[in-house]
């Protein structure tokens, strides 16, 4: 079987979006600034994004706190940009839009509910996997209910996510909520691995630039702990 090419199906699909002079609303998910910064830069031309930051996986208040704080400054640099056409040295034109954002509720034990039984996981594996299905469900139906046609996540753009396992998730998202039948309408999920066309080197370019802060773990206290032995070991 013949791996699927994400980034470019989310250019045909875009392509499609052109041809049709259509300006399609998109939610977001968004993990962390940094993640979003290219993500976001380079969406705001074709979408009218919508950025939602629901992570309960951040096990840490502050940390999530933290990270919520430096979305939302990345997101007035951006909706400043577009406000004063100051785009140089960016990859945007004249066609960038403002970006909105949903901070939802943070309930730490939602994740917790989510990955039980699956705490001895290895970093990257079933646990995760579980993770994506809570984060991405939850992108899905606050979608359909806010009457947004299409959402994705930045978590592609990670060389450390399994791009996969995330599109496949998110389809799956998708394909409940539209079987529920909850919500007029139906939403879709869009492909995507940001990572790809220098997309995380151009996340990096970007955090560099705005001063974002960058951690060095997921957010999950298991990944925490992981990322706390490897540097352990190193020393």
């Amino acid at each position: 079987m013949n791996k699927i090419n994400y980034s470019k199906e989310l250019e045909k699909r875009i392509e499609e979006f052109r041809e049709k002079k259509e300006v399609p609303k998109l939610l977001l998910h968004v993990c962390c600034a940094p993640c979003s910064s290219h993500c976001l830069e380079y969406l705001r031309e074709f979408f009218d994004v919508t950025v939602f930051f629901y992570n309960p996986n951040i096990t840490e208040s502050a940390e999530y706190d933290y990270r919520l704080k430096e979305e939302k400054r990345l997101i007035e640099e951006y909706n400043r940009q577009v406000e004063e056409s100051d785009f140089e040295g960016m990859n945007s034109d004249e066609r960038a839009r403002k970006i909105d954002i949903i901070d939802a509720t943070y309930d730490v034990s939602e994740y917790y509910e989510a990955v039980k039984g699956y705490e001895q996981c290895k970093e990257g594996g079933d646990r995760c996997r579980k993770c994506f299905e809570l984060r991405l469900s939850e992108t899905a139906r606050v979608a359909a209910k806010e009457g947004f046609k299409y959402f994705t996540t930045t978590l592609t753009i990670s060389p450390l996510k399994n791009v996969d396992v995330l599109n496949e998730v998110g389809e799956a998202a998708a394909r409940s909520v539209n079987e529920s039948k909850i919500y007029d309408g139906e939403v879709f999920f869009l492909p995507s691995d940001f990572k790809k066309k220098n997309g995380y080197k151009r996340s990096i370019e970007l955090s560099q630039k705005f001063g974002l802060y960058r951690q060095d773990f997921c957010g999950c206290g298991f990944s925490k702990a992981q990322r706390e032995k490897e540097k352990a070991q190193k020393c």
